[in-house]
Formats: structure tokens, C-alpha cells, sequence
């Protein structure tokens, strides 16, 4: 039986975000098996269903509030954990290709298990490290995102001259209190801001040969 706080997220989940009623039963199957696996190991520090929804579900396709997600091909997620952001934006989008770069065995596991139960297509678990994925893999993708899972000093390796994504933009997930790196703030093309319930959270718009520089080899 679902809890009045629970009913109140899920409430303001669908007011928010919009979701078909398949989208919301996608999510909903996401949400149940996610709480129920996290009780053997270690997905994610958020162990109820009010902050699955919106700490996980509503901040990852906040994106949408601030590009065209339909003009976009293919995304890859970078150090997904659980699957965020790069699963939500595909239930709300089902049009993506979608890579999910995650080095944790577990976790990948994981996400096989939640790609198969929620029967969705185009979606590829990549078990590279993000040096290695960025220095050996040559994917067609419009737009990497990642909620913090790397800092900007790492992330940015994608930009540099020799890379085959260095004209590819970046989303960065973080918090209001967030300062870029100084290394890297040359490269964030803007910033948007949105609340979160009563927390303050930003997005970084990154883009490396876009602003005619890239990132020198080191």
C-alpha cells in the first residue's frame, strides 16, 4: 500500500513530467525493481519511493526544459549507476539511442535487467572506463550527459583535438553551490537553473571545437 508521501511524489512526478500512462508504468516497474535490487547492494543512497521519483525520475529529464531532446540521435551517459539520467530520458523519449557507460559490474548487471524488464530498444551497457571509452570507441553521439559521476577535468578529455567526440556538447548535472573547475570554465557555454522540490540545482552546458579552442594535450 503506497504512503501519502508516496502518493504526493507520484502526484507531482506526473505534473510535472507528463508521462503516458505506459511512460508512468515503465517508471513505476523502474522504480519497484530499483528499491528491491538496492536491497542487496548498492545502487543508489536513496532508498524510498518519493526520492527515487524525484531525486532520480524529474531531475533527469529536467533537461528537457532547456534543449530539444527530439532533434537528438543518440546520448550517452557517462558513469550511469543506476541508469541516470540516460534511462529516464529514454522512457520520456523512446526515439534515443542510448549508451550507458558504467564500469561496475553489478551495476551493469543492473542495467542489462532493467533494459529487459522494461522491454526497451537501442540501449547499450558499456563497461569501459571513460578514458578508455573516449581514446577507443568511435559512437555517433549527439550528446553525452552525466550527473557528477566524474570531475570536469576528467569529462573534458572528450574535447581534446585528437578525440572523435570533440564536437559533441556536454550536460553536466550539479548542484546550485557548483564552481567549475578553472581548467575547464572556458569550455561551459552556459548554465540553467531549476528547483528540484525546495533544492536549487543547475545544469553546465559544456562544448569543446564549438567555441574554436578544445582542450590542449597534456
Amino acid at each position: 500500500m503506497k504512503s501519502r508521501s508516496t502518493d504526493k511524489a507520484l502526484a507531482e512526478f506526473v505534473a510535472h513530467v507528463q508521462p503516458t500512462e505506459q511512460q508512468l508504468e515503465l517508471f513505476e516497474k523502474y522504480a519497484s525493481y530499483l528499491l528491491s535490487c538496492n536491497e542487496h547492494f548498492n545502487i543508489t543512497a536513496i532508498t524510498d519511493l518519493p526520492g527515487v521519483y524525484r531525486q532520480h525520475f524529474e531531475d533527469s529529464v529536467s533537461l528537457a526544459k532547456f534543449m530539444d531532446l527530439n532533434s537528438i540521435n543518440m546520448i550517452a551517459d557517462i558513469g550511469t549507476g543506476g541508469g541516470f539520467p540516460g534511462i529516464p530520458l529514454k522512457i520520456m523519449y523512446p526515439h534515443l539511442k542510448v549508451v550507458l557507460i558504467e564500469v561496475t559490474q553489478k551495476k551493469q548487471q543492473f542495467l542489462a535487467d532493467v533494459v529487459k524488464l522494461l522491454g526497451l530498444n537501442d540501449v547499450e551497457i558499456c563497461g569501459l572506463d571513460w578514458r578508455t571509452f573516449v581514446k577507443n570507441t568511435a559512437y555517433p553521439i549527439d550528446l553525452f550527459v552525466t550527473r557528477a559521476a566524474l570531475d570536469e577535468l576528467e569529462l573534458i578529455r572528450m574535447f581534446r583535438p585528437a578525440s572523435v567526440y570533440k564536437n559533441a556538447p556536454l550536460v553536466y548535472w550539479a548542484s546550485k553551490d557548483w564552481q567549475c573547475h578553472p581548467k575547464a570554465l572556458s569550455l561551459v557555454t552556459r548554465t540553467e537553473s531549476y528547483k528540484l522540490g525546495h533544492k536549487d540545482r543547475r545544469l553546465a552546458f559544456f562544448a569543446g571545437a564549438a567555441l574554436g579552442g578544445g582542450v590542449r594535450e597534456e
